[in-house]
């Protein structure tokens, strides 16, 4: 496979999407066409400071903007949000995208996956999550496709998973909260555990992809920090920080309790509400709830470590990374980051400025 110059990102502006852009152009060996609705966005703006990067504006649900995009680059990176799309729409683009690669001949494409959580729990629906399945689906027909020998295009995975900054930002499933000056999350995670990713990270992993096209051409590369138990994490945010810190188990009904204007909505905020295959957020939830505390969900840490020997290891290792920044930097600490102000207005996730724009 010939040298790749120049990456087509789909979801550059999004949390995963910022890290991406940035792995790719540091150091100049890529350039990079970054879609968005809107160039003179503070998260576009972010990126053109990083190095080559140029913007097209569009939509991926677009046929047009897509080929637009792929006519000018030799490889595409595809991370598209689910809670803008909702589950049908993301798998209807995400295959045609595909297609439409084949066809302008793009030399190597890598998607932005989550785990097939219904399959590996036996499809048993209690685990049903439609932003994690439908990505999940894609993924393995992508994987079919490359593996056919049809197309000379090669293709590879980025399994992700929730970002271990999500534990510590307002406007995700695991937003902790201040309870009595004791940092609190109320989940209903059990004994189990989530397989957080850490975003810095991210960027390392895509990176390697299209730089080792021999090795990466049809791998399913499932990444994570490790599997993380929330009193643990807690456990870990005290000796770090030496602020108080705790875990509540919760049951499901209690977790959604605060949530009822929102639980019978869809998932994905463009969705069709009254389409019968559309899920709601609690719906949603509770599969994506239920995969972590019935741990679900696998990886291969040791292959992990040798594609990147200095991955982040730990959500203490992540933690202790953030303070000594925040010292360096004179930026907020991780205290100061969670108390109930500030993180209310911290939003890792792009979710909170889509759902006010509401357009895909």
């Amino acid at each position: 496979m010939s040298q790749l110059s120049r990456i087509f990102v789909i979801g550059a502006t999004g949390a995963q999407g910022i890290p991406v852009v940035r792995g790719l152009v540091g150091d100049g060996r890529y350039s990079v066409l970054a879609l968005t609705r809107d160039s003179s966005s503070a998260r576009a703006k972010s990126l053109a400071t990083m190095g080559d990067v140029n913007f097209l504006e569009g939509t991926f649900a677009d046929e047009a903007i897509l080929r637009q995009g792929m006519q000018a680059c030799d490889g595409v990176f595809m991370n598209l949000d689910g809670f803008n799309a909702g589950e049908k729409t993301e798998m209807y683009w995400a295959i045609r995208a595909y297609e439409i690669a084949l066809e302008e001949r793009i030399k190597f494409f890598v998607y932005g996956n989550l785990d097939y959580t219904l399959k590996k729990a036996g499809y048993n629906s209690a685990f049903r999550t439609g932003h994690y399945d439908g990505k999940g689906r894609i993924g393995e027909w992508i994987l079919s496709q490359s593996r056919s020998g049809s197309s000379d295009m090669g293709a590879a995975l980025f399994t992700s998973g929730p970002y271990i900054e999500m534990a510590f930002s307002g406007g995700t499933p695991m937003t902790p909260r201040m309870e009595d000056g004791v940092l609190t999350w109320r989940v209903p995670l059990g004994d189990g555990a989530v397989v957080h990713v850490a975003l810095e990270d991210c960027a390392y992993y895509v990176r390697w992809l299209f730089d080792n096209p021999e090795r990466s051409n049809g791998m399913d590369l499932e990444v994570a920090i490790e599997h993380v138990r929330y009193a643990d994490l807690a456990a870990a945010f005290e000796r770090v920080t030496g602020c108080p810190a705790r875990y509540v188990d919760t049951d499901i009904t209690a977790y959604f309790a605060p949530m009822q204007a929102i639980a019978a909505q869809p998932a994905g905020y463009n969705a069709d509400p009254t389409d019968k295959s559309t899920m709601s957020f609690q719906e949603n939830f509770t599969g994506f709830w239920n995969q972590w505390k019935h741990n679900i969900i696998t990886r291969d840490y040791a292959l992990l470590d040798r594609i990147h020997p200095n991955r982040i290891r730990s959500a203490e290792d992540w933690m202790r990374r953030e303070e000594r920044r925040a010292k360096e930097s004179g930026s907020e600490t991780l205290w100061e980051r969670v108390q109930p102000g500030t993180i209310t207005q911290r939003r890792i996730l792009k979710l909170s400025e889509d759902q006010r724009r509401g357009a895909l």
